[in-house]
């Protein structure tokens, strides 16, 4: 879905054990770099609908979507989006590898070791400043 220019992008902040979920690209322009697990907006779909699908495609998991995290925009060469992040919960299933060539389970002061997209930044900084 998009809002004028902007391509939505709904990703989910799942903790486990004091840890965030994150998950390396297998393919696309962002291939080989590090995500929060999500993905585009269907024209049809609430930003929770969406994130609950995502989750269920890319990781094989039942969640529930919690409180909004964070709201950014960025542009791109090819695309401008807006990322938007929710606080996220599993409610049933182990993240499996679907989407993605690695999962991982990192520390909030780990995530600035990883590459991820700049529109995934702003969440990185945001996440390591509220550990």
């Amino acid at each position: 879905m998009t809002e004028g220019r902007y391509v939505r992008v709904i990703a989910a902040i799942i903790r486990k054990e004091g840890r965030i979920l994150i998950g390396k690209r297998r393919a696309g322009t962002f291939a080989g770099k590090w995500e929060f697990p999500g993905g585009k907006m269907e024209p049809s779909e609430t930003q929770e609908e969406c994130l609950a699908r995502e989750l269920a495609e890319e990781l094989g998991i039942e969640a529930r979507v919690g409180k909004l995290f964070l709201s950014t925009r960025h542009t791109y060469s090819h695309m401008a989006i807006e990322f938007v992040t929710y606080e996220t919960e599993i409610v049933s299933g182990e993240p499996r590898l679907r989407d993605h060539n690695e999962i991982r389970w990192v520390l909030p002061e780990e995530l600035s070791l990883y590459d991820f997209p700049e529109a995934d930044r702003p969440v990185v900084e945001e996440l390591v400043r509220q550990k």
